[in-house]
């Protein structure tokens, strides 16, 4: 079982919001240069969280 992690208030203030910002930010942009609906950059954000998701291949990251 995985452990519990949550980001502290000065995280959830700090990196964790200027990510959030930074990633519509960039959606945003990619949408403006390419035109594309709002479905493809759910795919794309899709393909990237699956970077992070946990597999059995990949645990320990």
């Amino acid at each position: 079982m995985n452990k519990q992690y949550s980001f502290s208030n000065e995280q959830m203030n700090g990196i964790v919001e200027l990510t959030y910002v930074n990633i519509i930010k960039e959606c945003e942009n990619l949408k403006k240069n390419t035109n594309c609906p709002n479905e493809q950059v759910v795919a794309l954000l899709s393909v990237i969280a699956s970077n992070f998701a946990t597999t059995p291949e990949k645990k320990g990251n």
